[in-house]
């Protein structure tokens, strides 16, 4: 009963105060911005040769502006926006219109989800593995030779290696091509040509992420492998006879993993770093490359959707990992 009043419930309460923050700022921010979208889609009607009268006119834009939710004060716009969100309808695209943001969103959502959530899986568990064998064995010449590598490869920012990689690989020696999620007018389909042609596109994103994230992870653990090594116990097991084998695997890496196990759920959140520009270097067909149009164009609806679809998965994934993390620390279950 202490774990849940003090554990359980504090976390489901500020997974439940987050979401609504992060929604609310959602809310706000395109708001406070210059851009119009009732105008902007009035004055691109206008730039194709549209002629409207003034009563037309008027028409559209008090249409437009009930369409995308703008209709009243900001409180009515507000509740009106919950309305919408709690029946899953998130309005119709401003730059795509009138395509429905919630298919714009779905359709974008399994390119991240295949790149995003394979490549953290692979860095994760790789970079644990290699950092902590590294941080054990730091005086060996090949941890040495890891650590240089990881610590020139760590500071670059992601679209300068994205884009030494894209010109290497794709202009240069041509193994991979420049751009797309799939050849060009591909229809997706569970077939092994296909899945074939998806890997090849996405190889050159998925190790633009994986060689940057897989450094940052690898230092990390080889510094936390390095620092409880050197804790009493494990100099204790050490003169106690207990196999190397065994204080690597039970005492070294199994602590060093419950910060490790944190950061792999906000990690997700890269959408909004490196797999978003990931993404927009390589004209990916994800969510990255959807929110950078949508910012692009004032995409009101658009915006709002990604983000609160990234809102809700990255704290999602935060809350799982704070569920199941006493399972991993059993002193947690003692607080």
């Amino acid at each position: 009963m202490t774990f849940v009043k003090r554990y359980l419930i504090p976390r489901l309460v500020q997974y439940v105060l987050v979401i609504w923050l992060g929604i609310t700022f959602v809310f706000l921010i395109p708001r406070v911005t210059p851009n119009d979208p009732v105008m902007r889609m009035i004055d691109q009607m206008q730039a194709r040769g549209s002629t409207l009268e003034p009563g037309t006119m008027d028409e559209i834009i008090r249409d437009l502006t009930e369409m995308y939710g703008l209709e009243g004060s900001w409180l009515d716009q507000y509740w009106a926006f919950w309305g919408r969100l709690l029946r899953g309808d998130f309005g119709v695209s401003f730059f795509q219109f009138p395509t429905r943001v919630n298919k714009l969103i779905f359709t974008a959502m399994p390119w991240t989800l295949g790149l995003l959530l394979t490549t953290t899986a692979i860095t994760w568990t790789l970079g644990n593995i290699i950092g902590g064998l590294a941080g054990y064995y730091s005086r060996k010449g090949w941890s040495r030779v890891l650590d240089a590598v990881a610590m020139i490869v760590r500071p670059l920012p992601y679209y300068i290696f994205a884009f030494m990689l894209l010109l290497i690989f794709a202009y240069v020696v041509r193994w991979f091509p420049i751009t797309g999620g799939a050849p060009l007018g591909a229809i997706p389909t569970f077939t092994w040509p296909f899945i074939k042609s998806v890997i090849w596109h996405s190889t050159l994103p998925a190790v633009s992420l994986m060689v940057l994230g897989g450094a940052v992870t690898f230092q990390t653990m080889k510094l936390l492998v390095q620092n409880i090594n050197a804790e009493n116990f494990v100099q204790y097991a050490k003169l106690g006879g207990v196999k190397e084998g065994r204080i690597v695997g039970k005492y070294i890496i199994r602590n060093a993993l419950l910060p490790q196990i944190t950061g792999l759920a906000l990690g997700l959140g890269q959408i909004f770093s490196g797999a978003l520009i990931t993404e927009i270097v390589y004209g990916y067909p994800g969510l990255g490359m959807l929110l950078y149009r949508a910012i692009v164009n004032g995409d009101y609806n658009l915006i709002m959707g990604i983000v609160i679809f990234s809102i809700f998965g990255i704290t999602t994934a935060i809350l799982l990992v704070d569920l199941t993390y006493p399972l991993f620390d059993p002193r947690v279950r003692y607080t």
